[in-house]
């Protein structure tokens, strides 16, 4: 029995000012965020979606909006999909601008592989892992959607690929509302499929 949990990132956000805006509420998606929902909603119209679960935070929830009203089902919120917590949260935090440039911001830098400006690379992995399989059991023989972020995705992806939790930022590949796509057997996870139905978008925008 083959299930499949498709791990969606939301689409682009409107952030005019090119903060780090993580957990903050009141960022919506932007004229061309909601573009790229109903590209990702037309791409899915033809699977057999039984599930539509999201992360709590307004953009993710308007990513999920067109693909549950385009399969008449209802949205399910699940904590464990947030966006990472992070200690530079509403500050920009671009190279050589913003807050990396305070001496008092430097000591959050200490430990790239934890990360030590954040939530641990491998609390993120398991927060997701428990989503995915909570979305992989409702929708059992069938597919689900999680929707989620860029950095939880790429996270439980590396994971699953037995890879190291420690990355390059810039070569994340998980473009705004790109598909990457966990198909199982029974049980079993036996691919990782990962697609980009709105096109491909630069991992190194600031509060993309």
């Amino acid at each position: 029995m083959t299930t499949i949990v498709h791990l969606l990132r939301h689409g682009e956000v409107h952030n005019p000012d090119g903060i780090l805006y993580g957990r903050l509420s009141g960022f919506r998606l932007s004229e061309r965020g909601q573009r790229q929902a109903l590209v990702v909603a037309e791409a899915l119209a033809g699977h057999d979606i039984a599930s539509i679960v999201s992360s709590p935070l307004e953009r993710a929830l308007q990513t999920a909006a067109p693909i549950a009203a385009a399969h008449r089902l209802d949205v399910r919120t699940d904590e464990r999909l947030i966006e990472a917590d992070n200690v530079f949260q509403g500050k920009r935090v671009a190279v050589g601008d913003g807050a990396l440039r305070r001496p008092e911001h430097w000591h959050h830098l200490r430990n790239p592989f934890l990360p030590s400006w954040g939530e641990p690379y491998l609390h993120i992995a398991r927060r997701m892992l428990g989503a995915v399989y909570r979305a992989r059991a409702a929708a059992q023989g069938r597919e689900a959607v999680c929707v989620s972020h860029q950095l939880p995705i790429w996270t439980v992806r590396r994971f699953l690929e037995g890879r190291r939790m420690w990355h390059d930022p810039r070569k994340r590949q998980c473009s705004l509302a790109s598909l990457t796509s966990l198909v199982f057997d029974e049980e079993r996870l036996v691919d990782i499929v990962y697609s980009e139905p709105a096109g491909v978008t630069d991992p190194k925008v600031t509060g993309a």
